[in-house]
């Protein structure tokens, strides 16, 4: 069922993305002017042209995706802690597969906050949670994220026991039930969540279904600004934003109907 699960999520996932639409719209248009439907072929070229510049210009999605963000607040206070706990999603998995240097991607706030309250909180055990999340390793694979993880932490003077891996996660339910099988946390223990903040609200609840208590949200990697900050001309970042604000919304829905 889990597999199931992860294979629907990775493909919906694909069809939700704004830039497949586009896609399908600009089919749609090739296909009306080879069959000489000349004014559809015009209606829809200048919907996807309007999109486009849309998406170029106002940071629609981002707005939105504020929202999510502030959900928990940044830099909370921190007290004593028993341990830290970091999700995946933080490094390029590809370029480690392929020279084996643990490099970070945009994501990699998730690693660098980690390692900054390590350094704070020394007693403190270091939590990663996280194999691969692409379809393609669906079936497993050779490295995952969780190498990766060992890697870096290593590099920092972060090693076994205090640093413990959970290596076959795939998604955020999975973090958080694998990671609470591997640790058995006492219910008088107090840990620290970290993940982007726009993935905050799925990781919370999520680990509170879990069986996880008195954990501290700490969100990193914000990706808006205000709205007159983040006007102007960059498709890339708007793209992305509005993907990501889709993502999160499918996926706190689908989380909610499947007690995830």
């Amino acid at each position: 069922m889990d597999t199931a699960f992860f294979i629907i999520a990775k493909l919906v996932g694909a069809l939700l993305r704004v830039e497949t639409w586009l896609v399908i719209a600009l089919a749609a248009s090739i296909i009306a002017l080879l069959r000489l439907k000349h004014r559809t072929a015009l209606w829809v070229t200048t919907i996807i042209f309007v999109c486009v510049v849309a998406l170029c210009v106002f940071p629609v999605g981002g707005s939105l995706l504020a929202r999510i963000e502030q959900t928990y607040p940044a830099n909370p206070t921190l007290g004593q802690i028993d341990g830290i706990i970091i999700l995946g999603g933080g490094g390029d998995l590809d370029v480690f597969r392929r020279w084996g240097q643990p490099e970070l991607s945009e994501g990699g706030d998730r690693y660098t906050a980690a390692l900054a309250l390590a350094k704070r909180h020394s007693e403190a055990v270091v939590v990663f949670t996280g194999g691969s999340g692409a379809l393609r390793d669906a079936l497993g694979t050779e490295k995952s994220e969780s190498d990766l993880a060992q890697t870096f932490f290593a590099a920092h003077d972060i090693i076994e026991p205090r640093l413990i891996i959970e290596r076959h996660s795939r998604n955020t339910a999975e973090n958080a039930r694998l990671s609470f099988d591997l640790i058995q946390p006492e219910a008088a223990q107090s840990w620290v969540l970290i993940t982007s903040a726009f993935h905050m609200p799925r990781a919370m609840r999520s680990f509170e279904t879990a069986g996880w208590q008195n954990v501290t949200a700490y969100p990193v990697d914000y990706r808006t600004a205000s709205f007159e900050d983040h006007t102007g001309w960059n498709f890339e970042r708007n793209l992305s934003n509005l993907n990501i604000l889709i993502r999160e919304l499918v996926g706190q829905l689908a989380y909610r109907l499947t007690l995830r």
